[in-house]
């Protein structure tokens, strides 16, 4: 059944759609709803829980500013999903090799395209409309450059790569036996730059303003000045990024399926959603900047995608457009433990036994990913009747992971 609750300590209520939360999730809480630039209230989604300085799973209104740390460095990391023609009988009785198959054109955890072979090729055509909004972003604040290693290279050899953590590629079946593809990625390296550059001039900012707060990863820019407008600028162009790279990434999966089955198509919508962006939108009356810091956009009608972990069911969901939450909903089921507890408490067998039947990685190094770090998908899908309706579950048999 659906949840609610409310707490009305800080300068704005917060409105929490579960029960399942933490202490140090509330104080980050309420730590934002204290921020002057925050209205009318903050939203909290089922999969709640400690970020660094903003929650993640929060939806965070602001007035004539935006806070750079609540948007996070993996800046526009979503998802990506496109049911295809295919059936679960046509997937061949060895996975393994498709999940090589997609290891083979997708490089994942820290490896990325050669910029040899990438340099020149149809790749880097798909990039090239990205060149020059960067190099204006760049040509202003050097710093970026300067962050990250071969620059120039880096980000077009890393378009259409997966990264690490809770990044992932799957193979799912439906409730009628179809076959889906679902991804889960971000901005990649360009994008943490961006973000970890702009966290860090938004801090000096409120230090050369004297600007006391809660949290110093609270830090904001303010409509009108130069730095929030650069800023806007560089999180639009990592946002379009991550869409390109899903979209990239989406090409590539399919590249590498069709050797092992029967000819298929793509049928129906492809879902392509952010979940740690921020953007203008129209709500109670006020035009706002909504972050939207591990959730999702459900407006009335709108599509979206919400998975579980390694070992459980995800969702396509539709959105209800509840103006109590900003028109959001979850973005997964949400961590329950960090990932050093997850490796204290269990190891390789542990993640074998509760991945049973899928194909993925079961070794030690995923397993901070292991299914019971993460909270119930189907109580965090309870809790948010109200946001979203279920339209498809789906059921993992292939997961590459990072």
């Amino acid at each position: 059944m659906p949840i609610k609750q409310s707490l009305h300590k800080g300068l704005v209520p917060v409105h929490i759609y579960t029960d399942d939360i933490d202490h140090s999730a509330i104080q980050q809480l309420l730590n934002i709803s204290n921020l002057p630039i925050v209205h009318p209230h903050v939203a909290a989604m089922p999969d709640v829980h400690a970020g660094i300085g903003a929650t993640v799973g929060s939806v965070i209104p602001t007035r004539g500013a935006i806070i750079p740390a609540a948007v996070g460095v993996d800046i526009g990391c979503g998802m990506n999903a496109v049911r295809t023609t295919l059936t679960a009988s046509q997937l061949p009785d060895n996975l393994a090799r498709v999940r090589s198959a997609i290891e083979t054109l997708v490089p994942v955890g820290f490896e990325q395209h050669s910029f040899d072979k990438v340099r020149g090729s149809a790749h880097a055509r798909v990039g090239r409309p990205l060149n020059d909004r960067l190099d204006r972003i760049v040509a202003r604040h050097k710093g970026i450059m300067k962050m990250q290693h071969k620059f120039a290279q880096t980000w077009i050899c890393q378009l259409g790569t997966l990264g690490g953590g809770n990044h992932f590629i799957e193979l799912c079946i439906d409730e009628e036996q179809r076959v889906w593809i679902m991804l889960h990625s971000g901005s990649r390296g360009i994008g943490n730059v961006i973000g970890r550059y702009f966290i860090s001039a938004a801090r000096k900012e409120m230090m050369r303003h004297k600007v006391n707060l809660p949290d110093r990863d609270l830090s904001y820019f303010s409509e009108g000045s130069e730095l929030f407008d650069d800023y806007v600028e560089a999180v639009d162009w990592a946002q379009d990024y991550a869409m390109l790279n899903r979209r990239e990434m989406m090409r590539r999966v399919v590249a590498a399926l069709e050797p092992h089955v029967p000819p298929f198509k793509l049928d129906g919508e492809a879902i392509n959603c952010h979940h740690n962006y921020v953007q203008q939108e129209s709500h109670f009356g006020h035009k706002l900047y909504v972050t939207r810091k591990g959730a999702i956009s459900a407006r009335e009608g709108e599509l979206g995608i919400i998975p579980g972990s390694m070992g459980a069911r995800s969702f396509i969901v539709r959105g209800k457009g509840n103006e109590e939450s900003f028109c959001s909903c979850s973005h997964g089921a949400g961590r329950k433990m960090s990932r050093s507890e997850a490796k204290r408490k269990f190891n390789r067998f542990d993640l074998a036994e509760q991945t049973q039947g899928i194909e993925c990685r079961k070794d030690g190094g995923v397993v901070d990913e292991i299914p019971a770090a993460y909270k119930d998908i189907d109580q965090v899908m309870a809790h948010q009747s109200d946001l979203v309706e279920i339209v498809h579950t789906l059921k993992q048999v292939v997961c590459v992971k990072g």
